[in-house]
C-alpha cells in the first residue's frame, strides 16, 4: 500500500511539474507600452551618459564608480561577443566595418562594451579566416590579438569605454560542464584539458592582451574570470578571491587606473562570500564586483530558477547575494551579464520584469548580453540580439524600453 502511494505522489508530482514547465513557456504577448515603444524611432542615447562628459581616469567611491572629479560614471554596457569562440574574431565584420558598428552600439544608448576574448586565442593567436573580415579589409592577414586591439582601439575612438573581460580558457561557446574551463586555471587536471593552463599562464596571457591599451584612457577596466564556478559550482569564493588580488595586482603595476572586475561564484551571481572575505587590491579604489542574472540562474536552489520566482524571492537572493554590496555602501556591483529573447515565454518575462524592477531601484550597473545577431558556430540565430542581421537597425521591444529607463535614471 505504501508504494501504491509513493507512486501515486510521484505521479501527482510529475504532472504538476510538467505543467508548471509547459506554463512558463507560454508566449508572452506585449502590453500596450511595449507596443507602443515598439512602433517609435529609438530616441536619442541619454546625453548624461556619454563619456565626453566625465573626466578620466576612473575611480571607485562608496557603491559608484566615480570620475577623476568624483562625478559617478554609470556602467550601461553591452557585450560583443565572438573572440571567445573558436573563430577567435568579434562577430559582425563580414556586415560592417568596426566603426559603425561602434556608432550602433552608441545609438542603442550604451556608453561601454564588455569584450569577451579566450585564452587561446592568446596562446595560439591565429590569423583569422578572412571571409570574416570583408567589410574591415585593412584587418586582413592579421592575428586574433592584432584584431582584437584594433576593434578595441575603434571603439574607444567613438567615445565609448571599454572592458576586457577573460571569458573561457579554450575558444568555445561557454559555458557548459566542461571542467578544463571551469575556473582560471585547469593544470591540476592532468592530461585530460585541451588547452592546459596555470595561473601563472592565465595572469601572462592578461598582460598580453592589455598591453597594447595601457595608454589608452577608455580602456578601463578587467573582468578578470567570466563565471568562476568549479565543478558543478564547487569553487569555494575564498579560492577565487585570492586569485583575483593576484591577477589585479599584477595589473595594476601595468596601470594603477584599471578598474579590476571580480565576478561572483556560482554562474557568477554569488558575492555573499565578500561579506567575510573581500578582496583587497594593493591599490585602493579600484575593485568593481559583478554579478550575472539570467532565468536560468538559481538552478538547484530551494527558490529555483529565476524564471520562476515571485519578485520578493528573487529581489531577496539578489539582496543576499550582492545587492547588500550596494545598499551598505561598499563596493560598486556591476551586473556584466544578463539578458533575455526578443520573444520570451511567460517564464522568461516573468525573470526580466523582476530584475528590471530591483536594478531601476537600486539604480545600477548593467552590461546587456549580447549585441550579436548570430552566433560563431554555423551562423546560427541569437535570439537574445539588441539589432538585425545588418548590425544596424536596433529591435525594439521591452529589453531596450527597460534598459533605456534605467539609462534615463
Amino acid at each position: 500500500m505504501f508504494l501504491l502511494w509513493l507512486v501515486l505522489l510521484l505521479g501527482v508530482y510529475g504532472i504538476y511539474k510538467y505543467r508548471a514547465e509547459k506554463a512558463l513557456k507560454v508566449r508572452w504577448t506585449p502590453d500596450l507600452d511595449t507596443l507602443s515603444f515598439s512602433q517609435q524611432p529609438l530616441a536619442a542615447p541619454p546625453h548624461h551618459l556619454n563619456t565626453s562628459n566625465y573626466k578620466f581616469p576612473l575611480r571607485t567611491e562608496g557603491r559608484n564608480v566615480v570620475d577623476a572629479d568624483g562625478k559617478r560614471f554609470k556602467l550601461a554596457s553591452v557585450n560583443w561577443y565572438g573572440a571567445s569562440d573558436e573563430l577567435f574574431v568579434v562577430g559582425g565584420l563580414n556586415i560592417q566595418h568596426r566603426s559603425v558598428i561602434a556608432d550602433t552600439i552608441k545609438k542603442l544608448g550604451f556608453n561601454s562594451v564588455r569584450m569577451p576574448y579566450a585564452d587561446e586565442l592568446v596562446t595560439a593567436n591565429p590569423v583569422v579566416d578572412p571571409k570574416l573580415l570583408t567589410k574591415n579589409p585593412d584587418l586582413v592577414g592579421k592575428t586574433a590579438l592584432e584584431i582584437l586591439a584594433a576593434v578595441t582601439t575603434s571603439l574607444t575612438d567613438a567615445g565609448l569605454a571599454v572592458i576586457m573581460n577573460d571569458h573561457i580558457t579554450a575558444a568555445t561557446w561557454c559555458c557548459g560542464a566542461d571542467p578544463c574551463d571551469a575556473g582560471w586555471q585547469n593544470d591540476h587536471l592532468g592530461p585530460i584539458c585541451r588547452v592546459k593552463q596555470t595561473e601563472e599562464d592565465w595572469i601572462r596571457n592578461w598582460e598580453t592582451v592589455m598591453r597594447p591599451h595601457v595608454d589608452n584612457p577608455l580602456v578601463i577596466g578587467v573582468d578578470l574570470r567570466n563565471e568562476v564556478r568549479g565543478l558543478w559550482g564547487t569553487m569555494p569564493w575564498s579560492s577565487w578571491a585570492a586569485a583575483a588580488e593576484r591577477a589585479g595586482n599584477r595589473l595594476l603595476k601595468m596601470n594603477p587606473n584599471w578598474l579590476v572586475v571580480v565576478e561572483g561564484t556560482e554562474s557568477g551571481n554569488d558575492i555573499s562570500g565578500a561579506r567575510t572575505r573581500p578582496v583587497q587590491l594593493d591599490v585602493p579604489n579600484r575593485l568593481v564586483y559583478s554579478a550575472h542574472a539570467y532565468g536560468w540562474s538559481g538552478w538547484g536552489s530551494l527558490g529555483g530558477r529565476f524564471v520562476q520566482r515571485s519578485y520578493e524571492s528573487f529581489a531577496a537572493t539578489m539582496q543576499w547575494n550582492w545587492g547588500y554590496l550596494l545598499e551598505q555602501g561598499i563596493a560598486p556591483v556591476w551586473v556584466g551579464e544578463l539578458g533575455a529573447s526578443h520573444s520570451p515565454g511567460m517564464g522568461s518575462r516573468n525573470y526580466w520584469a523582476n530584475l528590471f524592477r530591483y536594478l531601476k531601484y537600486h539604480d545600477a550597473d548593467f552590461g546587456y548580453w549580447a549585441l550579436n545577431p548570430r552566433k560563431p558556430r554555423r551562423n546560427a540565430a541569437e535570439s537574445y540580439a539588441l539589432v538585425q542581421d545588418d548590425y544596424v537597425t536596433p529591435i525594439l521591444d521591452y529589453r531596450m524600453k527597460d534598459m533605456l529607463e534605467l539609462m534615463s535614471q
